[in-house]
């Protein structure tokens, strides 16, 4: 389980976790954690429901097909304040799922972001190339580092560059730069390169 984890809204998590979903090879998951502003629904084009809350059991079971790719499956968050997002986190990371999981997280540093850096087996930061915002992404790989999960690497959203010295500033890799491109910006070419960049960064899907 991967958390796509930023310390600021707007910051291209949901754009990054469908985008290096579909450039991942074989079956993937998709799941928001984010219950008070879910939008990976809305980005991948399926319904609000069923969530995340209602993945008891087998979470294929009611995974949603994400319509621009086959081999990607979309759980949208739970629906309300009642479900215990860390608790079914963790039941779906022990799961015997077929596929590689990619979970949306929260922005901020509070409970609710922590669940998700908790309960995956590694981190990608998602930010834009402003100073709010990466000093945002570096709290929240201090976050994850913090609760005992590896830092994978960063994706820099909405820009061509990825300055060198910014490896330092998050202590670990920038993966990519995702161009800023005019919608729908996930069937554009140079954005799919830069995702599959991320994927074949990142390596086998075992090892996500």
């Amino acid at each position: 389980m991967l958390a796509i984890a930023g310390g600021k809204g707007g910051s291209g998590k949901t754009t990054t976790t469908l985008g290096l979903a579909a450039a991942l090879d074989g079956p993937t998951l998709a799941v928001d954690a984010d219950g008070d502003m879910p939008n990976l629904h809305t980005l991948a084009e399926v319904e609000r429901t069923p969530t995340l809350g209602d993945a008891r059991g087998d979470p294929a079971a009611v995974a949603q097909p994400y319509p621009a790719d086959d081999g990607v499956s979309v759980l949208p968050a739970p629906v309300g304040g009642d479900a215990d997002v860390s608790e079914l986190l963790v039941r779906l990371s022990t799961s015997e799922a077929d596929a590689t999981v990619l979970v949306d997280c929260p922005a901020g540093a509070g409970p609710d972001a922590a669940a998700p850096l908790r309960a995956a087996d590694g981190v990608l930061l998602a930010s834009t190339l402003c100073a709010p915002g990466l000093r945002d992404a570096a709290k929240t790989a201090a976050m994850a580092r913090a609760l005992g999960t590896p830092v994978r690497g960063a994706v820099l959203t909405r820009t061509r560059l990825a300055p060198d010295r910014l490896a330092d500033l998050l202590g670990c890799p920038v993966l990519a730069a995702v161009p800023e491109v005019d919608p729908p910006v996930l069937r554009d070419p140079a954005v799919e390169a830069a995702y599959a960049r991320v994927a074949a960064a990142l390596g086998p899907e075992e090892d996500i």
